[in-house]
């Protein structure tokens, strides 16, 4: 819980203070999205690396060099002189990142037994939203004090040598004795594919054209190192990082679907409200982070009462159901948004949309997790981050361009009815993030207009992949969590078994 604790606080932060640290390094709106997409890039291509080398190796030892890098981008971030070396630092984190998370919900499933696993997930909910909860207005503060946007990046060092420090003390996870095959031609495979899908949708159509060569390479390579690493994978891989076998559960295939649905909201979700706040009700980064207080307390709320009473019953389909429903309500009802909507309503349709994610977001692991062999727990768990990851990357990408090309397009209409074309130019074309104070009033109110119309409408675009998670979830089969400790010790050679508690008996 304090590693992801430590990975999270500092994303959290950097993303209220982003539309400070554009605007400073003279960055674009692709620039603001490839802040957060380059992190979730690297999370995404390696996140099933890092679950299968839980399944090889020392978990604990793994999680500790995990923290170790993520503070070693988190330095590189906060002596950034330029948009480029900030990248660098996000790209850096976001490899660790992917190690963090996969591994949190890897020592969990080693830690708990089945029927425990939902009650866990709520508490690594209830960590997650601390750290998204504090993040904003620490973040606020620390963007409008003398420390600038720059202390966002160190303030969790020294949490991170906590955790490291007691994870070296604390965690013993149990290690299965199996010879190593490190699957590097599908690992790379899987990465060049992932990446290269990911780097089209985000720079198509801003620097090379949709339908131009460029494109069309790029997206020939991608796919066929796709196919290369699923034929790999099935037919020469002696251990491979993604056991397609893993697919033939109709479990594991629909929950890893619906995670990929709902990625585009999970990261959405805590990417854009705070630039909606700042940019179109031109907010201080302190104030926008209150303003996302009511999402990430309904997240973290959500995740403790549903994985207790998921421990407590057994049953997680109801709740699933129920929470990726509410995801749908609430991308709609953010759809409706515009400038002038009273903060009260855009708080509550946030409130909604953090139910709904706090609810489903942890629990579709848990949900694979009870489906799988304990030997490739680790596999497993990376399987469900992945497909999460990359479908909140792609998702995102394709909202940040829709958001900058609804801006474009709303503001150069209201700068010609306020017959103000002269201004067009640097403003809505080239995707530049003004800074508004540098804005003469007549702008600046466009401008805020704009950014607010095209914001409920970019929610509106994503709102459809909600229902489809919806439909996935209604066709798992609805099962019960075993509740057994010595199913899951007999699964693992060489696991030290312990008596079942007299809870875990009953």
């Amino acid at each position: 819980m304090l590693a992801l604790f430590v990975s999270m606080l500092p994303s959290t932060i950097v993303v209220n203070a982003l539309p400070r640290i554009v605007a400073e390094l003279h960055g674009t709106q692709t620039g603001y999205t490839w802040v957060v997409v380059g992190t979730l890039l690297a999370m995404t291509v390696t996140t099933p690396i890092w679950g299968k080398l839980s399944d090889l190796f020392d978990k604990r030892r793994l999680l500790q060099f995990a923290i170790v890098l993520y503070c070693v981008g988190s330095l590189i971030g906060t002596v950034a002189p330029t948009m480029q070396l900030l990248l660098t630092a996000r790209v850096v984190q976001g490899v660790a990142a992917g190690g963090i998370t996969a591994l949190t919900q890897v020592a969990i499933a080693w830690i708990a037994p089945p029927a425990e696993r939902g009650r866990y997930s709520g508490y690594v909910g209830a960590a997650f939203a601390i750290a998204t909860v504090s993040g904003p207005l620490i973040g606020g503060v620390i963007v409008d004090s003398p420390l600038g946007w720059r202390g966002c990046f160190s303030i969790s060092l020294p949490i991170a040598v906590a955790a490291v420090a007691l994870l070296h003390t604390s965690l013993r996870l149990p290690t299965v004795p199996r010879a190593v095959h490190l699957d590097l031609i599908g690992s790379t495979l899987i990465v060049v594919s992932a990446s290269l899908l990911l780097i089209w949708l985000s720079l198509a159509g801003h620097d090379f054209g949709w339908y131009s060569m460029t494109s069309a390479l790029i997206l020939v390579v991608s796919a066929g190192s796709g196919c290369a690493a699923v034929l790999y994978e099935r037919r020469r891989a002696v251990d491979p990082v993604l056991p397609l076998q893993l697919f033939r559960d109709r479990t594991v295939l629909l929950a890893t679907s619906a995670a990929a649905c709902l990625g585009t909201s999970i990261f959405a979700s805590s990417l854009y409200p705070t630039q909606y706040f700042q940019l179109a009700r031109g907010m201080s980064a302190t104030a926008s982070g209150l303003m996302t207080v009511s999402a990430v307390g309904a997240l973290g709320a959500a995740s403790i009462v549903s994985g207790r009473a998921i421990s407590r019953s057994g049953r997680w389909k109801p709740w699933l159901l129920g929470g990726a429903a509410l995801v749908m309500v609430g991308l709609t009802l953010l759809g409706s948004v515009r400038t002038s909507t009273p903060l009260g309503l855009v708080a509550s349709y946030l409130f909604v949309l953090g139910l709904g994610l706090g609810v489903t977001t942890q629990n579709l692991v848990v949900a694979v997790q009870n489906n799988v062999d304990m030997q490739h727990v680790g596999s497993a768990s990376g399987l469900v981050t992945f497909f999460r990851s990359i479908g909140g990357a792609i998702g995102v990408c394709v909202m940040g361009a829709v958001l900058a090309a609804r801006t474009s397009a709303h503001l150069a209409d209201a700068l010609a009815d306020a017959d103000r074309g002269d201004v067009i130019g640097p403003v809505p074309y080239e995707g530049a993030i003004p800074v508004l104070t540098d804005l003469d009033e007549t702008v600046r109110t466009a401008y805020a207009d704009a950014f607010g119309a095209a914001f409920g409408e970019t929610f509106l675009v994503v709102a459809p992949l909600a229902l489809a998670a919806v439909l996935c979830i209604a066709k798992i089969r609805a099962t019960d969590f075993v509740h057994d400790r010595q199913a899951q010790d007999q699964a693992v050679v060489g696991a030290p078994h312990e008596p079942s508690s007299r809870r875990h008996q009953a």
